[in-house]
């Protein structure tokens, strides 16, 4: 398979759960619940995708189905060409998992010795191994960590060394729930540098699911949006940003010459001033241009710079929306 080709693919898959809850002292209900509803979408070799959505929305369902964890209820899942759930073994050599606060490492034992143990487990040879422990060490800067036991570990420590356990057979594939959880500014600045030069060295394909949407812009240009159980978007990141319609808005801060009363421009408003700098939002689905011409030809701007809509604020709107429009979701 080369670069390009279909790597993931999920067509019309299902997941259902036989959930029981007591509804009396002798009596328990029985209900049906639909984690993931008709998913369908592909991912090339190589790609970074976020897939973004509510706390259960189906994410981590569909995670566990592309590695084989839960088998689908109905419809076609494929990771490079394999059945997950068939051939779980198999699938196994070629992807890297991350599961939030789920460690994979051995809770008593130095991190160094939950990596041995990995080599062996995957038969990673002596060279390839050295390698990969190496580069991972020094850029996730884990070289004082190793002979820590990993229940000693901060959860940021412990996240930083469940990465570098994901990488060291190299994966085809890399499947990341909330990478950076835990971690300071700096070390999050580290861990998606460390990622985007993975994805552009190694070709690595990368599905990310995070509530931290800096990872998603940073990382990813392609965005799905899941909720019940259902694909809402699946796009470019900044089409992410028009889905809500004009009621979405970006904002334009520019500086002044001198300070000067709110400025009163016809498809914008003043949202903040302080003193000779002024914010003013605009509906996201129109061009900057025309804004900054009007006022440039009302007074001179020393400097400028546009900030996009926040993406959380984005997808909210999309959940009221879609809330509001009756019959099934797209």
């Amino acid at each position: 398979m080369v670069e390009g080709e279909t790597f993931i693919e999920v067509d019309g898959v299902e997941k259902v759960f036989d959930v029981r809850r007591k509804v009396g002292f002798m009596r328990r209900e029985r209900r049906t619940v639909r984690a993931v509803d008709s998913l369908s979408f592909t991912v090339p070799r190589g790609e970074m995708v976020g897939y973004i959505g509510p706390n259960g929305a189906g994410k981590s369902t569909t995670i566990k189905m592309l590695t084989g964890i839960l088998t689908p209820s109905a419809g076609r899942l494929r990771v490079a060409g394999i059945d997950p759930s068939r051939e779980r073994t198999r699938l196994a050599h070629r992807i890297g998992v991350v599961f939030g606060q789920r460690t994979t490492l051995w809770w008593d034992l130095p991190l160094i010795d939950s990596y041995r143990l990995m080599r062996r487990m995957y038969r990673i040879p002596d060279r390839r191994y050295e390698e990969n422990l190496a580069r991972c060490v020094e850029l996730l800067e884990l070289g004082e960590l190793l002979d820590v036991p990993v229940r000693q570990l901060s959860l940021g420590q412990r996240m930083r060394g469940d990465i570098a356990a994901a990488l060291l057979h190299d994966p085809e594939v890399l499947y990341l729930d909330e990478p950076t959880i835990g971690l300071d500014v700096v070390s999050k600045v580290k861990v998606r540098g460390f990622l985007r030069d993975l994805n552009a060295e190694k070709g690595t394909t990368v599905l990310l699911t995070t509530h931290d949407l800096t990872d998603i812009e940073q990382l990813c240009r392609r965005v799905m949006v899941i909720d019940h159980g259902r694909l809402m978007y699946d796009g470019e990141l900044d089409g992410l940003h028009q889905v809500g319609g004009g009621a979405v808005e970006r904002t334009l801060v520019v500086d002044l010459e001198r300070e000067l009363p709110p400025l009163e421009i016809e498809f914008a408003r003043v949202v903040k001033v302080e003193g000779a700098r002024q914010w003013l939002a605009f509906p996201a689905d129109r061009s900057a241009a025309p804004l900054v011409a009007a006022i440039a030809q009302r007074c001179p701007l020393v400097d400028l710079s546009v900030r996009e809509p926040d993406i959380e604020a984005v997808i909210a709107r999309m959940y009221v929306r879609d809330a509001s429009v009756p019959g099934p979701r797209p």
